[in-house]
């Protein structure tokens, strides 16, 4: 295992109501190392988001801790954390360029500004040749780059990921599922994805936390890393990986209640 980048130790959020306390996850514990992916797996309702938003700083935990590593010299001044949610959320008035430049824009950031700097991230991204188109005027796929670049043109450590893939068609998505593999590798990030897939997950994943229905909780970890480091590997380890697909889908538990009177129909 390599270095320890994040780790969470018996987390609990719960939101202070005038009927009682809501928990919406619990007892949470994670560790993710430089360089890996962990994907958290779990129904909808059982705190999967808001524990990325825990992790970013954006709410904090009510129990438990958050703890990122410092950055070792020039990754002392960057920012530890960036996110990409599901939607791109591009400003329309904003070109590409622009868009994925936004965050320097902030004091704190303006050490990370340099020209050749965006132009890398648009050349990586393949965005280069759209750099100055606006938002109404690119693909599905070329928005959600332009968020991912958004999120890293900062030069986080750790990019966390709330299922930026959803809303593609499949083609897409597996072409963004490889791209994604190939800016990780290249750029040194810890990345901790929230998906509802399954096999992106399996594809993705380093490591795979699946959580309960809410108040969630990580109830398995599945280890995925060993010898999958490229993309025929990740692909063939995926057709092999019946037997942890099925452990997942014995253990998923959905949101939706099951009616023993319900139909069960294959359309």
């Amino acid at each position: 295992m390599g270095t320890v980048t994040l780790r969470v130790t018996g987390a609990r959020k719960a939101y202070h109501g005038t009927a009682g306390d809501t928990i919406v996850f619990r007892d949470v514990d994670l560790t993710v190392s430089r360089g890996e992916i962990y994907v958290l797996l779990g129904p909808s309702g059982c705190g999967k988001s808001t524990l990325l938003r825990v992790i970013a700083g954006l709410e904090s935990v009510t129990a438990g801790q958050v703890e990122i590593a410092p950055g070792e010299g020039a990754e002392q001044r960057a920012r530890p954390v960036g996110v990409a949610f599901q939607d791109p959320l591009l400003l329309p008035w904003l070109t590409v360029a622009e868009n994925v430049a936004l965050g320097l824009r902030f004091g704190a950031n303006r050490w990370a500004w340099t020209a050749e700097a965006i132009d890398g991230i648009l050349g990586d991204f393949g965005l280069d040749t759209v750099r100055d188109a606006y938002p109404a005027e690119i693909s599905g796929g070329q928005a959600q780059r332009a968020n991912l670049g958004r999120a890293i043109v900062t030069r986080p450590r750790i990019l966390l990921c709330d299922e930026p893939f959803g809303a593609l068609d499949p083609r897409t998505r597996a072409a963004m599922q490889d791209w994604l593999l190939g800016i990780v590798r290249a750029r040194g990030l810890t990345v901790v994805l929230v998906t509802h897939d399954v096999d992106e997950a399996l594809y993705l994943g380093d490591h795979i936390g699946l959580m309960t229905r809410g108040p969630g909780t990580i109830a398995h970890v599945w280890n995925l890393r060993d010898g999958r480091d490229g993309e025929a590997e990740r692909r063939g380890a995926l057709r092999e990986a019946a037997t942890v697909r099925a452990e997942i889908m014995a253990s998923y538990q959905s949101d939706v209640p099951i009616d023993a009177n319900a139909p069960n129909w294959v359309i």
